[in-house]
């Protein structure tokens, strides 16, 4: 398909979905592409770009549904911050659902990137970041036993394994995060109400303690279109 009609599909779609009440599902996908005279192959492609704007949500086995906008969360990544951290400053209200927190032992790769042997006992903190009760990113926090300890939670911990540890005053150094747009797996599309496959915003993260230890290693999952995160870079030279 040439650029023209293709820039003209979406310009039919975001018509359709600006007429469509928030909350009120969108056609199926084989309806959708007959009347729109494109593949159904077409029309995931045009119809991406809409959702990492945040406009329309996939849920699986559901249909694809009309979402209000929201206010994105707009922040630098020069200091590490929890999300909590980041909307109370920017006065934003979010919440934490679906909060799992288990032992586990280290398999190759926690291993790997705790650096630590595997079959070592870890602590795994698992929640789902809403905003608007719209599940908006899934956070995992995998940390040594020695770190973390289950019994060492109150009974108001609400995931925030970063706040926590800062709270306590643990002496936390540097972060080095590694980021990549990649598919929704099968688990975290479930735990995002979205489709295997859809496009996520991906931080692998690794937190080190002042001494160089590894304190925990995180993966984080957010949907385009809810968070602006940005780099203030010095000119080199």
């Amino acid at each position: 398909m040439s650029n023209f009609p293709f820039q003209r599909l979406q310009a039919d779609l975001a018509g359709l979905i600006a007429r469509t009440p928030a909350g009120q599902r969108l056609p199926s996908e084989p309806d959708l592409a007959k009347q729109l005279g494109v593949s159904r192959a077409t029309l995931r492609d045009a119809m991406r770009t809409f959702e990492t704007q945040g406009l329309v949500r996939r849920r699986q086995g559901s249909g694809t549904f009309v979402v209000g906008k929201v206010q994105a969360l707009d922040s630098g990544l020069e200091v590490l911050e929890s999300l909590e951290t980041m909307a109370k400053r920017l006065g934003l209200g979010i919440s934490v659902s679906n909060l799992s927190v288990e032992q586990i032992m280290a398999d190759e790769t926690t291993a790997e990137n705790l650096t630590l042997a595997v079959g070592a006992p870890l602590l795994r903190v698992r929640r789902v970041i809403c905003a608007d009760e719209r599940p908006v990113a899934y956070l995992v926090d995998i940390l040594p036993e020695e770190v973390l300890h289950l019994d060492d939670l109150p009974a108001d911990f609400h995931g925030s394994v970063l706040d926590h540890l800062l709270g306590r005053g643990d002496s936390l150094k540097t972060s080095r995060a590694n980021i990549s747009a990649i598919g929704a797996t099968a688990e975290v599309a479930k735990a995002l109400q979205i489709q295997r496959g859809d496009v996520l915003l991906h931080f692998h993260s690794q937190l080190f303690d002042g001494g160089g230890r590894i304190v925990d290693y995180s993966m984080s999952y957010f949907i385009p279109g809810y968070f602006h995160f940005h780099v203030v870079r010095r000119v080199g030279g």
